[in-house]
């Protein structure tokens, strides 16, 4: 199933071979809840629990290639959720650190992430994702599957020079974007807007 996933997100404009690959390696059932199981390759967010989704696997795909990954890269993960994209970056970067601020969603994704998949490039905590992961900085490349009214200061410091952020911005699901966020290395941060996107907010104390 996960082939003619791959299959379909090429079609819908992904371009990266490794990011296809990436979906074609990941069962992407295993994140969703057993009654859902049928629908886990349709292109559409599925509920999860707590208020909580699985993304739509074309905005998944396309918010991995939008980060612009070559395998060497340490990633800052903000929003753990299912796991899924967690997944898909483990098999595109060094090392993945990824925090889930619901404590059932982060047990649920550690037995899939590091159980029966046994991913061991993925360090996973619970607590609040905006305050990233301070002790692990600096991060090549940080993701955000949430929305927030504004790119979070914390996150933007725990970015290393040359690295590229990717994260929904916006209060209300329909003044939403997925924004870009590049640290030069002289420090200096320059962003652009790439689609419009709908995500669940970010909690916390950075949502």
């Amino acid at each position: 199933m996960s082939a003619d996933l791959s299959r379909a997100l090429e079609a819908m404009g992904i371009r990266d071979p490794a990011v296809l690959r990436a979906v074609a390696e990941v069962p992407r059932e295993l994140f969703v809840p057993p009654h859902l199981r049928r629908s886990a390759d349709a292109d559409h967010p599925l509920p999860i629990g707590f208020g909580q989704t699985i993304s739509q696997p074309f905005v998944v795909a396309y918010m991995t290639e939008q980060l612009r990954l070559a395998g060497r890269e340490r990633v800052l993960e903000v929003g753990t959720g299912s796991g899924y994209q967690t997944a898909i970056l483990a098999r595109l970067a060094a090392e993945v650190f990824s925090i889930e601020i619901v404590p059932t969603l982060a047990d649920r994704a550690r037995e899939i992430l590091l159980g029966t998949l046994g991913l061991g490039n993925v360090r996973l905590r619970t607590g609040d994702g905006g305050a990233g992961w301070p002790e692990a900085a600096p991060f090549d490349r940080i993701i955000v599957t949430a929305a927030a009214s504004e790119v979070p200061p914390a996150l933007v410091a725990q970015l290393a020079p040359g690295g590229r952020m990717v994260l929904p911005v916006g209060e209300a699901p329909d003044w939403q974007v997925l924004r870009a966020v590049e640290k030069g290395n002289d420090g200096a941060n320059a962003s652009t807007d790439l689609i419009p996107v709908r995500f669940v907010p970010l909690t916390g104390d950075a949502g």
